[in-house]
């Protein structure tokens, strides 16, 4: 009896080993294979570094230290026009880390509906260094215009989450929101009609210029290469890795692909060893 029960026993574990050998296998090749979801978590990843990490902060301390800086050398010249500055508002101004949160984690990315209904609650924290330096650039005379891609539906909002944080000149007049295309030239050249623009600042490079819109990453990186003199000197830079026309370039431009074929060709394009 107990050579049998033995027997049984062994039966037994070989059995169940084998079962986990081949659940463990399963699970492994399923870790190995899964592609990871660049474009899911990527932001959400982003969204971590902007809202916990003091280096972000300083960044943003260092473009606006840099663009007071600017300010103050340019403003000391005469012209015949009044000054302005043009900035982009979202990430630039206005912080909108918890929408990246808030789709990553259902594992959604960007649409317009889920946008708009995170822009009307009005709830943007604000830019570290952004209200102190357009604050003091009104302080010196100098109209502050805002040319963002937000859409007209989303003006009154807007507007209303800039008074929350006493930015200066929030109102329509100086408030240029997307109509039809989202090229900002168009917004940029009604401002430089009446006004001399002394600075720009804003996360992505169409906020400079439209010789940057729809290019591939190949040329963005030439054009940036070509033009790296105007960098800290009329153009100021705020970091944004959640999202902005670099990863439409890396994508082709085909952002109506699922999340899954987006990360698989953001995979693509990483550099490995």
């Amino acid at each position: 009896m107990k050579l049998i029960n033995i027997a049984r026993y062994s039966i037994v574990c070989v059995c169940f080993l084998s079962m986990a050998a081949c659940s463990n296998t399963k699970h492994a090749a399923t870790l190995n294979t899964a592609a990871p979801q660049l474009a899911t978590y990527g932001p959400v990843w982003a969204a971590l570094w902007q809202q916990k990490t003091a280096e972000y902060k300083a960044l943003c301390f260092q473009a606006y230290n840099l663009a007071t800086l600017r300010l103050d050398e340019y403003a000391s010249a005469s012209h015949d026009k009044p000054f302005a500055v043009v900035t982009d508002i979202d990430e630039t101004v206005l912080d909108n880390s918890p929408y990246s949160v808030h789709q990553g984690l259902k594992g959604l990315g960007y649409d317009d509906s889920s946008w708009m209904e995170w822009t009307a609650k009005k709830d943007c924290d604000t830019v570290p260094g952004a209200p102190s330096f357009l604050k003091y650039a009104t302080a010196k005379n100098i109209q502050v215009f805002y040319v963002s891609n937000r859409l007209e539906a989303e003006l009154e909002a807007t507007i209303a989450n800039l008074k929350k944080w006493n930015f200066p000149n929030a109102d329509a007049e100086h408030i240029l929101l997307k109509s039809g295309t989202s090229g900002k030239d168009a917004r940029r050249a009604l401002v430089a009609q009446r006004y001399s623009v002394l600075l720009f600042l804003g996360d992505n490079l169409g906020d400079f210029s439209g010789i940057y819109d729809h290019q591939s990453y190949e040329k963005r990186d030439a054009l940036v290469q070509t033009n790296a003199s105007g960098f800290g000197s009329h153009f100021i830079v705020l970091p944004n890795a959640m999202y902005g026309e670099w990863m439409g370039a890396l994508l082709n431009y085909q952002y109506k692909q699922s999340q899954t074929e987006q990360s698989k060709t953001l995979l693509q394009q990483l550099k490995n060893y």
